[in-house]
């Protein structure tokens, strides 16, 4: 085998490799709130998986219990534009608070949170970038969705700060 065909073949390894390691990344950050879930070690997987894709973190606190997670789930998942950018520019993960798990260790180092769901912006490393409530992105009363333009705005702003 030649020189240049052994480098080929280290650098194909090691991207194997790195795809291999963010597909197992991506696979172990929670799809739904689960209070028996290490959420640190879930925030500490989602940054390192945003510093491998060049991206930023959302953390996204709430509970199963909670009718506005589903709402904003449901919002995501039916609005392209918005799915694309968040997709495209951030790792979205998940972390429980409900009575069974507060998740104080994690949660007590950031604004304290008034209502849920709530995200929180980090940059790969961790760092707090923003804080935001989603009572100020929802729709107007009456409608149990969120305002796609105000959605658009807050993700627009974050990428912006790049």
């Amino acid at each position: 085998m030649s020189t240049l065909a052994r480098k080929l073949s280290h650098v194909l390894g090691a991207v194997l490799l790195t795809v291999s390691s963010l597909t197992v990344f991506s696979q172990e950050l929670p799809v739904k709130f689960d209070p028996q879930r290490d959420a640190t070690k879930d925030v500490r997987t989602a940054t390192a998986l945003a510093k491998a894709q060049g991206k930023r973190v959302i953390v996204d606190v709430g509970g199963e219990w909670c009718k506005w997670c589903h709402f904003l789930d449901k919002f995501i998942d039916t609005t392209p534009d918005v799915k694309n950018a968040l997709d495209k520019n951030f790792v979205w993960v998940k972390v429980n608070w409900s009575p069974d798990n507060k998740n104080v260790a994690l949660l007590s180092q950031w604004p304290k949170i008034k209502g849920y769901p709530h995200l929180f912006v980090l940059d790969a490393e961790g760092k707090l970038l923003h804080s935001q409530n989603t009572g100020d992105l929802e729709a107007e009363e009456g409608k149990d969705t969120y305002d796609k333009p105000k959605v658009m705005a807050f993700i627009n702003q974050q990428i912006a700060k790049r």
